[in-house]
Parts: structure tokens; sequence; C-alpha cells
């Protein structure tokens, strides 16, 4: 037995509660799953950002994050020769006003589209990988007035999803 004033040293020491077993952390590590624990408690709120949340604001219809559309990557259908022919029951202005994507331009997912190549002119969404071809000749719902589009596609047709070739379900 130690005398007043000195301290046993040795593991168990009222000073160093759990000594020998490491401490008082050791001891909570034997008796508790301790990465289960840091895991499952509350930390606040997740300050990450989702990184896909730019990417569904479009299809959730946030006006702050509104697709920047085809501009740079289309020409209006009034330069093509073959449109003009084509489209003969639309009015210069009318083709003027109607952009036409160029070959290679990638289509943005989730947007809704129309090949006028395509003779039953069916509106399609595109996803992801998908892009115009030299065989396409595709205008974006996004990027055409209201009633140009429903001149185009017909009134009341239905939306299908068109999968890039090679894509499977």
């Amino acid at each position: 037995m130690p005398r007043k004033g000195q301290h046993d040293a040795s593991p168990g020491d009222g000073r160093k509660p759990f000594s020998d077993q490491g401490g008082p952390e050791g001891r909570h590590a034997q008796t508790h799953d301790v990465r289960r624990e840091e895991l499952t408690n509350p930390k606040g709120p997740d300050t990450r950002e989702d990184e896909f949340a730019a990417d569904l604001a479009p299809v959730l219809g946030d006006p702050s994050t509104r697709l920047a559309g085809h501009v740079d990557e289309s020409a209006p259908a009034a330069a093509d020769k073959e449109l003009r022919v084509q489209l003969k029951d639309l009015e210069p202005a009318e083709l003027a006003r109607l952009s036409v994507l160029e070959p290679g331009t990638r289509l943005q997912q989730g947007s809704t589209y129309v090949d006028l190549n395509d003779e039953s002119r069916t509106p399609f969404t595109a996803l992801g990988g998908h892009e115009a071809g030299p065989e396409n000749r595709y205008v974006s719902k996004h990027d055409t007035d209201y009633e140009l589009w429903n001149r185009l596609v017909g009134q009341g047709q239905e939306v299908k999803i068109e999968r890039p070739a090679g894509a499977t379900r």
C-alpha cells in the first residue's frame, strides 16, 4: 500500500482509470462497436452538395436552372432546301424560326425532340449519350414555340423515349 502523498502507478490507478486497457477510450472500444456508433450518431445537417442535384433540376422544373438550348448548335430550317420542300405547309417566317440541330450535337437528357426526317414525326425524350447524326434533322421542343411545335408533331401525340443505338433496357 502506498504511503500518503504517493500514488500507485500500476495499471488501474485511480488517476488513470482503465489505463491497462488503453484508457477510457480503450475500455469503450471493448464494450461498444465504435465504428458503427460513429456512422449512426447524428452529426448535424449534411453539408455536402448532392452531385446529381444539378442534373435533376431541369427535369424537376426548377426555373433557375433552365436548359440553355441549342442556339449555337443549330441552323434555321429556311437554310436547308430539302426542308423547305418537305415543310411546304410552313411559312418562310416559320421556317426561319425553326432551329434544326447540326450533326454531332449532343441531345440534352430528358428534353423532347422530333426528327423531321421521320415521317410520323413522333416526339421522343432523349436519354444520355444520344446525339444528332448526319441522317437526322432534330428539332428541340425547348427551342421551338408551342404553336410551331404543335404544327410539326400534330397536337396530342404522346412522347416516346428513344434509346441511343445499341442501348438496352
